[in-house]
């Protein structure tokens, strides 16, 4: 894993002399308490089906993302991963000229470069506590009639987070495209900020989700994209390998999307965990803490005393790695980025950064 998307803790493991499970990895946004006990089950009681191809049409799949997502199945297109369908998702539609909403995921203008478009940035920033005005951004997007918008919600690393209002607004006021990256919305609450039941009444939206951060499965690769715009949809399924989804991945998919209890469990605990750690963090010396709605926390060190890479070093020896945000765009070397552990791990991670920070 490069420097842009967290740590390496072969590398790290290495060059300290740690096991690599003695790390806590805080620059690593992934549920830390693992995957749906349902969902790991499946597949050891049904390890025998390796054996066989996968159903092509993905349809026990396909439900159960239809009815988590409350969007019909036809408007439901998989890949390997959220990044395949961002890629897709820019090619296809091939726009001239996108507005990317930064700080931002560094693969959403590595892939509008790949065709040659012109990218404008609207920074959310600091002074405004990283909130964006979704007027002023219509008024925006309008101005220079650009024909595609990428948001993050909740945004990667700032934790803003637009309400599904705001984006409806947005979809109806304006002719771009809109490409919603919902990596992290299922952290938060679903119903206010999440945008899939709009897919079916606007053409003109895109939202992605992968399966890597909320239901911890980074490892079987497997995303999904909800549109309804015929055009585009049929498009990117033209260019889509047969079977592009692992016969693992599918059974896990079609039962975690059904686990209840794992998902109201993950939800209560990390939205209490990160309300405990919001505040303790406002607590420590020289730290703004900027609110979030995902399963991190965007943090500035204020004193300028160290910069975010020199606490990150002063962590290791803890055994502890936080993110160090100076590679995203607009933002500098004095902000870091820690993302929400068990609540032991959390404690930890305070009384560390409290040390370094006196």
């Amino acid at each position: 894993m490069s420097i842009n998307h967290g740590a390496n803790l072969y590398d790290l493991s290495k060059k300290y002399g740690f096991s690599k499970d003695e790390f806590l990895d805080f620059s690593s946004n992934i549920n830390p308490f693992g995957a749906s006990t349902l969902a790991k089950e499946t597949v050891i009681n049904n390890i025998d089906q390796v054996s066989i191809y996968p159903d092509p049409n993905y349809i026990n799949l396909k439900n159960s993302i239809s009815n988590y997502c409350n969007c019909l199945q036809q408007n439901i297109i998989l890949g390997s991963g959220a990044t395949e369908l961002i890629s897709s998702f820019i090619k296809t539609i091939n726009p001239t000229n996108a507005l990317l909403l930064s700080p931002a995921y560094s693969e959403y203008e590595k892939e509008l470069s790949k065709i040659n478009c012109k990218i404008d940035k609207y920074y959310s920033k600091p002074e405004n506590n990283f909130k964006i005005d979704v007027a002023n951004l219509i008024n925006t997007v309008n101005k220079n009639n650009y024909q595609l918008i990428i948001i993050c919600n909740p945004s990667n690393p700032t934790g803003f987070t637009f309400t599904n209002t705001e984006i409806e607004c947005l979809l109806k006021s304006t002719n771009a495209f809109v490409m919603v990256d919902e990596t992290y919305i299922e952290f938060t609450d679903n119903a206010k900020f999440s945008s899939t039941k709009l897919v079916d009444n606007y053409n003109n939206l895109f939202v992605i989700r992968g399966t890597s951060k909320f239901f911890s499965t980074p490892g079987i690769r497997l995303g999904y994209g909800l549109i309804s715009n015929e055009n585009v949809k049929n498009s990117i399924n033209s260019n889509l390998d047969l079977w592009n989804i692992n016969i693992l991945a599918s059974l896990m998919g079609e039962v975690m999307f059904k686990d209840s209890d794992f998902i109201d469990n993950t939800v209560k605990v990390m939205t209490d965990q990160r309300t405990l750690l919001l505040k303790e963090l406002k607590k420590l010396k020289d730290l703004k803490v900027y609110d979030s709605q995902g399963n991190f926390i965007l943090c500035e060190i204020t004193s300028k005393a160290l910069t975010a890479s020199e606490i990150r070093e002063k962590l290791i020896p803890h055994k502890i790695i936080i993110r160090d945000c100076s590679s995203f765009d607009g933002l500098g070397e004095y902000f870091f980025r820690v993302c929400i552990l068990k609540p032991e791990d959390n404690q930890l991670l305070l009384k560390s950064l409290n040390t370094i920070l006196k």
